[in-house]
């Protein structure tokens, strides 16, 4: 028996890979950028003696714009454009340093280090003056329950087909796979945009997590990363024989995305090593418009190359899904016309 085991444990190569690979990307994953420490923040210095000031900053404060001519205006639109995490206006003293609180762990960090300069730095916190987690967390929070129903739920209800024989029926109705695939995903699509709306309402009135940009664009970027994770449901779905691969083969789609989008640590502290696989993931870039949309009210000039991104990883991922669907359903219609040929013979 325990031999058989082993054999069948060897065929699986699904739960092999969650005994073996999945441990390991575990390690890597949480050994890089299971870290909170933001090594590199973002700056702008403007003001009459804007010069003097950058130069007592720490190394931790990346000076990327040094202005004498710019006023608190100016850095208030750098910092809701996210171009900077920290703004210090250097007219006169005590200077006035603005953080983006947005961004919940570099905010802290610069907090914590423009403290220490005691009465020379008065801090302001811009969009989140009370560095509360929940106001970070649910906008990003929104996004994982879209990316759950997505992959884990579309693609269970998908590969039931399979499993009952639905599969074969499909496949001599005269219905295109890409007309199958919308509206199998439609009612997924609209269950999701109800429970991202619930979510989001709620969010609101438990947390009192602002909403300050336009709900329009909000669900806009929510319809594109919907098309996105539910493209890959469908896309899972057709390389799953049950719903117990779906389920493995979505869990490997969705830890990456929860551990490495931003949401739990942020971006600036994990190493490049790592870093990359982020921003292969469509959660890191809805979770760049809802926190820019909800709570600095970011527009579109701003947030065009998320919104570009996930109309591209869109296309990609349906047109993967609509292939791999067509080249399901073929052995199937290949047997229906054997059937009918050999029915017309007798």
């Amino acid at each position: 028996m325990i031999l058989k085991e082993f054999r069948e444990l060897r065929r699986d190569r699904r739960t092999l890979a969650m005994l073996v690979v999945m441990p390991i990307m575990l390690l890597i994953i949480f050994g890089y950028a299971a870290n909170f420490n933001v090594t590199s923040i973002r700056t702008a210095v403007v003001g009459a003696q804007a010069e003097a000031v950058a130069a007592q900053l720490p190394d931790v404060f990346d000076v990327t714009v040094i202005s004498t001519t710019d006023t608190q205006a100016d850095v208030e639109s750098m910092i809701q454009d996210n171009e900077v995490d920290v703004g210090i206006v250097a007219d006169s003293l005590p200077a006035l340093a603005l953080v983006d609180g947005s961004s919940l762990f570099t905010a802290q960090s610069a907090v914590s280090i423009l403290n220490k300069f005691g009465d020379k730095v008065t801090v302001q916190v811009l969009y989140n003056p009370d560095l509360d987690t929940a106001w970070v967390m649910v906008p990003a929070i929104i996004g994982l329950i879209l990316t759950f129903i997505g992959t884990i739920i579309t693609s269970i209800g998908m590969v039931r087909e399979r499993e009952t024989g639905t599969l074969e029926q499909l496949a001599v109705m005269p219905i295109k796979p890409s007309a199958v695939i919308l509206g199998k995903i439609t009612p997924y699509f609209i269950l999701a945009a109800i429970d991202m709306a619930i979510v989001t309402l709620l969010g609101m009135w438990l947390f009192g997590v602002p909403f300050n940009g336009s709900p329009w664009l909000f669900a806009v970027a929510a319809a594109e990363f919907l098309f996105v994770v539910l493209g890959l449901g469908v896309f899972i779905s057709t390389i799953s024989q049950t719903a117990g691969q779906a389920i493995q083969t979505a869990f490997f789609f969705l830890l990456p995305q929860i551990l490495l989008s931003g949401m739990i640590f942020p971006l600036e502290a994990i190493p490049w090593a790592v870093r990359w696989i982020s921003y292969l993931l469509p959660l890191t870039y809805f979770t760049i418009i809802s926190q820019g949309i909800m709570l600095r009210g970011a527009g579109i000039d701003t947030l065009w190359p998320a919104f570009l991104v996930l109309a591209v990883m869109a296309v990609i991922v349906f047109t993967g899904a609509i292939l791999r669907y067509r080249r399901n359903l073929a052995p199937g219609r290949r047997r229906m016309q054997r059937a009918d040929k050999e029915e017309v013979s007798a």
